[in-house]
């Protein structure tokens, strides 16, 4: 309890999965927390259930002003900002050879672009505060090919690297950016018809032999936005029961 004491943070994609974790680990560790997400209906449901640490606004990542109303949001009703979480993300599946325009810019609008426009709506509130941290989503398809996946691997590449450039551009405002990198994680995404796999089994051969729970990401994220990080930045933290160690 209270490592997060006094921090404001934004977190995306939190109407379900890692980011309602996360924002609910925010939350108990003493943050207060803007729940921010295009689903307005369930991120009201978290905040709610969050009391008055948490408010919810609706925040589509992929357009500038939405990302600017949300900054607002946060300084309006918590006196600063200090914390961004980008967290939201999409997927969508089909070989390189087929897919569609549409579906390969629509991932990477979403998980490229809107870090990239979440880092810099924050950055100015930031600076404010004197400094802060930023958490960007990527996954161990930032370090790794998956057949089918072209466009979300092409995507969380991306925000592996445009995090150590923020890292570098960042680091003399006290801006600290770091990447998280999910294995397999027990959220919707996982159990929609996209993957149609099996939680059960799909993952009995990584060293920790089960799907992960999006608290253990949310850890991660508690982590890398409290004091206890302060001198990682540009780093990337790896949850994945072991799936990246080696061939199972």
């Amino acid at each position: 309890m209270g490592r997060l004491d006094a921090k404001v943070a934004i977190v995306t994609g939190a109407a379900r999965g890692i980011g309602a974790a996360e924002a609910t680990c925010f939350v108990a560790e003493g943050a207060q927390v803007v729940v921010a997400d295009v689903l307005d209906d369930e991120a009201a449901a978290v905040a709610g259930r969050l009391g008055d640490d948490a408010v919810a606004t609706h925040l589509d990542v992929t357009d500038p002003a939405s990302w600017t109303a949300a900054v607002a949001t946060a300084v309006e009703h918590f006196g600063h900002l200090d914390t961004l979480v980008n967290n939201a993300g999409i997927v969508r599946v089909g070989p390189v050879e087929s897919m569609t325009v549409e579906d390969f810019r629509a991932v990477l609008e979403v998980n490229l672009f809107g870090t990239f426009l979440g880092i810099q709506a924050v950055v100015p509130a930031l600076r404010d505060a004197g400094g802060g941290s930023i958490v960007n989503t990527s996954s161990t398809a930032g370090f790794l090919g998956y057949s089918g996946l072209g466009a979300y691997v092409a995507s969380k590449f991306g925000v592996r690297g445009l995090t150590k450039v923020a890292a570098q551009e960042l680091g003399r405002a006290g801006i600290r950016v770091n990447s998280i990198h999910p294995g397999g994680t027990d959220t919707p995404m996982v159990h929609s018809d996209t993957f149609q796999l099996d939680p059960e089994t799909a993952f009995a051969g990584q060293p920790i032999a089960r799907i992960g729970r999006p608290e253990e990401i949310a850890a991660l994220a508690v982590f890398l936005a409290s004091d206890e990080s302060s001198y990682s930045t540009g780093a990337e933290f790896i949850a994945d029961g072991g799936a990246l160690s080696g061939p199972s």
